[in-house]
């Protein structure tokens, strides 16, 4: 197998673990904020194997360290959000909500980097109102706060992303990713005992029988067999390419709860519709953007060739 193939294997495979979190999410008999910091307390455990500590912390200024570490709050809070919503609904609707990431980040990243609002960002961004019209007004009321904390989960996700794109030169990304994740524990292990004494004496703090499976999956594979293998892809897939499968994640996982979780039976066809806007415009995207990036390069090569003196269009 060639390293094209290969890439493209591990990527999907990765995309898959991604997806199958929701799943997870789900099947754990834990609160939101109980799951999140099992979660990134044993994966930033198991990236201790992997990441050079000592070396992160006598190499990376001291600035840097605290701004990832400030990204890694934001990466709690997504986490928190995202189970979040799957607890106040279901996977099905975390994920679709979750499909709106690209276009929070084509509004944000302008922002944050200082670069041009592109049109085509602006009019896919508007079609997607449609896509969650038809998903709210399908849905039962009470799920309407699953789809809000949805929507905020990617929002979220948008703003760490855009972060994240802006420090990722410097230090390697399993430096960064066990910063930001051990800062995520971190944060979420000082505000722990609070939300304990806020929820009484009937909080569940440790997995019981199937939910340590479940927790070990969702660290171990989910997060850091899936990040090592999206990671490895990323050295011989293109950007375009590697975007294009990364937003096969919701797809994997809504199939993922028809097939074990059986959501098909609780959702009406509005949200399926509305979810299928949302999925069209999220791989028209990528599309998009190509297009116009070659269109800009003729344009800029036209410009070259003819001098200011020709009226180009």
């Amino acid at each position: 197998m060639d390293n094209m193939r290969r890439a493209y294997l591990e990527l999907h495979i990765a995309v898959f673990l991604f997806g199958f979190t929701a799943i997870l999410g789900d099947l754990i008999q834990l609160s939101a904020l109980v799951l999140v910091w099992w979660r990134v307390m044993l994966t930033a455990g198991s990236l201790l194997l992997l990441a050079r500590v000592g070396r992160i912390f006598r190499e990376i200024p001291r600035r840097t360290i605290l701004q990832y570490m400030g990204v890694g709050v934001l990466v709690a809070f997504h986490w928190l959000a995202f189970y979040g919503a799957i607890k106040l609904s279901n996977a099905s609707i975390a994920l679709i909500c979750m499909a709106t990431t690209s276009f929070f980040t084509a509004i944000i990243e302008p922002m944050v980097m200082r670069q041009r609002v592109q049109w085509y960002e602006i009019l896919l961004g508007l079609l997607i109102i449609p896509g969650m019209v038809l998903i709210v007004s399908s849905t039962e009321a009470s799920m309407n706060m699953g789809i809000i904390a949805g929507l905020a989960s990617a929002l979220l996700a948008a703003f760490f992303a855009t972060l994240n794109k802006r420090l990722i030169g410097r230090a390697d990304e399993m430096a960064i990713t066990f910063l930001e994740l051990g800062s995520a524990w971190l944060f979420l292990s000082l505000i722990l005992p609070f939300y304990i004494i806020g929820s009484g004496a009937g909080l569940r703090l440790v997995p019981h029988g199937a939910d340590w499976l479940y927790i070990l999956v969702l660290a171990l594979l989910c997060t850091t067999l899936a990040y090592v293998l999206a990671l490895r892809s990323l050295r011989h897939l293109t950007a375009f390419a590697s975007n294009l499968t990364v937003n096969l994640e919701p797809v994997y996982g809504i199939a993922m709860a028809w097939l074990l979780l059986k959501e098909n039976e609780e959702l009406p066809p509005g949200f399926y519709w509305g979810g299928l806007i949302i999925l069209v415009v999220v791989f028209s995207y990528p599309l998009l953007r190509r297009y116009q990036r070659r269109r800009e390069k003729r344009r800029g090569h036209n410009l070259v060739d003819y001098g200011p003196s020709e009226n180009v269009e």
